[in-house]
């Protein structure tokens, strides 16, 4: 049996394309900056495709969306202006990051401080 996942019913880029908000039947909003998106971009390139292949990707404080494609009905590929647009970001990712969104942003953080590396570009 599989989990149903929940789809956005709107999906909505900041005027200075810096944050993504998705409108999800009967929840309030959620908001993700541009930088957060990059830095836990599903792509393989990020992820790898093990745990022990994640990379930390630094330099991205200032990234913004320069557009969004459908993928089907169950992603959208999200094009940053650094020019990755390699992750399909499933509905289910979505709505994973949302549950962990702090979580997910202090562990981020740790990991650029524990290899010294900063988020300004």
């Amino acid at each position: 049996m599989t989990e149903e996942v929940t789809w956005p019913k709107e999906i909505r880029v900041s005027p200075d394309k810096k944050t993504l908000t998705l409108v999800f039947d009967e929840e309030k909003p959620v908001s993700f900056s541009a930088e957060f998106l990059r830095v836990h971009s599903p792509s393989a390139e990020v992820q790898g495709h093990s745990r022990e292949q994640k990379q930390t990707v630094a330099g991205k404080q200032s990234v913004e969306i320069m557009k969004i494609d459908p993928v089907g009905n169950y992603a959208v590929r999200i094009s940053f202006d650094d020019m990755h647009n390699t992750g399909l970001f499933s509905w289910a990712y979505f709505n994973e990051m949302a549950e962990q969104k702090d979580e997910l942003w202090e562990i981020y953080l740790a990991e650029l401080e524990d290899k010294s590396l900063k988020r300004e570009p």
